[in-house]
C-alpha cells in the first residue's frame, strides 16, 4: 500500500558499484532528415540550433554479464527513474537525461535539458541497442558517486571540476506518469484521470476514434505484431497513440472506462519475442470491457493467452519492457502491474493514486496471478515466511523508501497530494504541465501527448475526455471529446497510413521511417518554434491557445452543471476545437 509521501527525506540506498571501462570516442554519424527538422523546429527549452561542440567523454559502465547480443560498437549505461539499466547507442552522448550520476556521457552536465538535435538524431541511429532490465541490481537515481579511481584520464576524458557533485545533488526523475483522483480527493463528486505519454522525441502521437462494431464469429484481429481472436462486439473508443502501432498509450471508451499504461522493469527477464504490446492491451481492454474491473480481467486473460513482448519503439533500437496499467471508471480504479505473465492488482476506491516507471503495489494485493507467490519462491526472491510485498519481491525497489526518494512516483504523489480535496480537470492539466518535477518531460524522450478525463459518478452526466494530440502540454491545447452517436473520424489529428507498405508491417521491420505527422502536429511544430524564438508573437500565440482551452473547459463545466448539451454541437466538439487551434497557428 502506498506510504505517506515525505519526499526529500531520504534517497534509496545505492546499489553495489558496477565495474567501469574506459570511455571510447563516439562515432561520427550523419544527421537524418528528421534530425535536421528537429534542429530547425526543436521545442526543448535551452536547445541550440547550432551544432554542439564536442566534449570529452566520461568513463562508461560495462554491460551486465550474460549472452552476447548484437549491438553498436559504442555502448554506455544510463539509469532511468524507477531503476533500470539501459544500454543505448553511444551517440545519444552529450547530455542524455538519466538517473545515474550527475555527469553526462561527455563530462559534467550544465543542465538536464539536452540538445534536441543531438538526441533526436540519436533515435534514428542505425544498428541496435537494448533498453532492457539488467540481471544485476539496476542503477537508481542517487547522488553522483565519486569517479572510480581505476578510470584513466586521456585526451577524450577528464575528471569533473571541483564542486560538480554539489551542483547536481540529485538527478531529475524521468519517464511516463498516470494519475487518478477519486472522491473525496477530487472535487464535485467526480473521478479525474490524467496521463502524460513520454516517448521518443521525434515520434508522432495521434488522436483517433473508432466506433462500436459487431464482428462475425471466428474473426481474427491484427494487432501491432500478432494476430489474435476477435470478440463479437467492441465498444467505441477514443485513443491517443503512437501513430505507427495498433494499440494506444491511453484512451477511453463510451462507457467511461479510461486506461493508461507505463513501462516497468524488474527481476524477471523482459521478452524480446513479438507478442502483445502493453499498448495493444490498453486498446483491447477499452474495446472489450464496460467497467474498470472487467477491463482488468480482459487484460490479464489476454496476457495469459498471448503474452507480452516486442519492440515498443519504431526503430532498430530494441526497447522492451513489462507493463503497468491504471484503469478507472465512474466508481473506482484499479492498478495492474505485470512481470512477464505474472501480475498483481490493487483496487482504489477513494483518494489519490499514481503509477510511474516502477512497480508500486506492495502488500495490498486484491487480485493476483495464481502462481505469483510460488514462482517468486522458486526463483529465491521470497522465502515464504515474511509478508509478501509484490514490488519488493519482483523488482529492486526499496518499498520502505519508495515515496521518500526523489523519483517520478514520489514527485507525482506530491503533486496529487498538494491538491487533495480539490482536484479538477484544470488541476490535473496543471500537474501534467509541471516541468520542475519532470512530469512534463523534455529530452530524448519527451511528453508527446497528454490526456485528462472527468468521469462524473452520476450516470446521466457525460464523461468528458481531453486530449492534446501534440507534444509538450505546456504549449498545447487540451481539447474536449464526448461520446455521442455519429461521431466522424478525427481527420486533423489522424496520421497518414501506408497499408502493407508500412515499414512496421514488413520483414525485417523498421528499415525506414516514413513521415507520420498529421496536420495538427505539423502546424504545432511550426508554432512551437515561434513560441520559443519570437518573443512577442510567441507570447501572444501562447495566450490565445490558453484562452481557447479555458473557454472549452468552461463550456464543459456548464454541461456538467446543467446536465444538458446539444448533441449536434457535441458531435464535432473535438474536431471544431482542432480547427480553432489551427486558426491560431496560422
Amino acid at each position: 500500500m502506498p506510504y505517506p509521501c515525505r519526499c526529500g527525506a531520504g534517497t534509496p540506498s545505492p546499489p553495489p558499484p558496477t565495474p567501469r571501462d574506459a570511455a571510447r570516442p563516439r562515432p561520427s554519424l550523419p544527421a537524418s532528415p528528421g534530425a535536421q527538422r528537429a534542429r530547425a523546429a526543436g521545442r526543448l527549452r535551452g536547445r541550440s540550433a547550432s551544432p554542439q561542440t564536442s566534449r570529452p567523454a566520461r568513463a562508461t559502465t560495462a554491460p551486465a554479464a550474460g549472452p552476447a547480443r548484437p549491438g553498436p560498437p559504442h555502448l554506455f549505461d544510463v539509469g532511468l527513474g524507477g531503476g533500470v539499466k539501459i544500454l543505448l547507442a553511444h551517440e545519444v552522448g552529450e547530455r542524455l537525461p538519466h538517473g545515474g550520476s550527475g555527469q553526462g556521457a561527455s563530462g559534467p552536465r550544465r543542465s538536464h535539458r539536452p540538445s534536441a538535435g543531438r538526441l533526436r538524431r540519436a533515435f534514428r541511429v542505425g544498428g541496435r541497442a537494448f533498453l532492457r532490465a539488467a540481471a544485476t541490481p539496476p542503477l537508481r537515481p542517487a547522488p553522483p558517486p565519486p569517479r572510480p579511481a581505476a578510470a584513466t584520464t586521456g585526451p577524450e576524458e577528464r575528471p569533473p571540476p571541483a564542486g560538480a557533485a554539489s551542483m547536481f545533488p540529485r538527478p531529475p526523475p524521468r519517464s511516463c506518469d498516470t494519475f487518478v483522483a477519486l472522491p473525496p480527493a477530487a472535487a464535485g463528486g467526480r473521478v479525474v484521470f490524467g496521463k502524460n505519454s513520454d516517448r521518443p522525441a521525434d515520434e508522432v502521437q495521434e488522436v483517433v476514434y473508432f466506433p462500436a462494431a459487431a464482428h462475425p464469429p471466428g474473426a481474427a484481429l491484427e494487432c501491432t505484431y500478432i494476430q489474435i481472436d476477435q470478440v463479437e462486439k467492441t465498444h467505441a473508443v477514443v485513443l491517443s497513440r503512437p501513430s505507427w502501432l495498433w494499440g494506444a498509450e491511453m484512451g477511453a471508451n463510451e462507457h467511461g472506462v479510461c486506461i493508461g499504461n507505463e513501462a516497468v522493469w524488474g527481476r524477471e527477464e523482459v521478452c524480446d519475442d513479438e507478442a502483445l504490446l502493453g499498448m495493444d492491451l490498453v486498446r483491447l481492454g477499452l474495446e472489450r470491457a464496460d467497467t474498470a474491473e472487467k477491463a482488468l480481467a480482459v487484460i490479464v486473460d489476454l496476457l495469459e493467452k498471448y503474452g507480452q513482448g516486442g519492440n515498443c519503439m519504431e526503430s532498430h533500437m530494441v526497447f522492451t519492457y513489462h507493463n503497468s496499467f491504471l484503469i478507472a471508471d465512474r466508481k473506482e480504479a484499479w492498478v495492474l502491474e505485470t512481470s512477464g505473465k505474472y501480475w498483481a492488482a490493487e483496487k482504489v476506491e477513494g483518494g489519490i493514486r499514481n503509477i510511474s516507471n516502477q512497480l508500486s503495489i506492495t502488500t495490498k494485493i486484491d487480485r493476483e496471478h495464481p502462481e505469483l507467490k510460488e514462482y517468486a519462491k522458486s526463483k529465491g526472491w521470497w522465502d515464504g515466511e515474511k509478508e509478501f510485498d509484490f514490488a519488493a519481491t519482483y523488482s529492486y525497489v526499496n518499498t520502505a523508501r519508495m515515496t521518500t526518494s526523489r523519483g517520478r512516483y514520489c514527485e507525482g504523489y506530491k503533486l496529487l497530494n498538494k491538491h487533495k480535496g480539490s482536484i479538477t480537470s484544470e488541476i490535473m492539466m496543471q500537474i501534467l504541465r509541471d516541468k520542475e518535477s519532470g512530469i512534463n518531460m523534455e529530452g530524448g524522450f519527451m511528453t508527446t501527448g497528454s490526456m485528462v478525463s472527468v468521469l462524473p459518478q452520476q450516470p446521466n452526466l457525460p464523461c468528458i475526455h481531453y486530449f492534446t494530440g501534440t507534444p509538450d502540454p505546456a504549449r498545447s491545447v487540451f481539447k474536449p471529446f464526448i461520446f455521442v452517436p455519429n461521431i466522424t473520424q478525427l481527420l486533423k489529428t489522424s496520421s497518414p497510413t501506408f497499408g502493407h507498405d508500412d515499414p512496421v508491417k514488413k520483414q525485417p521491420r523498421f528499415q525506414n521511417k516514413p513521415d507520420r505527422r498529421h496536420e495538427l502536429y505539423k502546424k504545432h511544430e511550426s508554432a512551437a518554434v515561434v513560441m520559443e524564438t519570437i518573443e512577442g508573437q510567441g507570447k501572444e500565440m501562447l495566450k490565445e491557445i490558453q484562452e481557447l482551452e479555458k473557454q472549452k473547459i468552461s463550456e464543459m463545466e456548464s454541461i456538467l452543471q446543467n446536465a444538458y448539451f446539444d448533441i449536434n454541437h457535441v458531435v464535432n466538439l473535438f474536431s471544431q476545437c482542432v480547427e480553432e487551434e489551427l486558426k491560431i497557428y496560422s
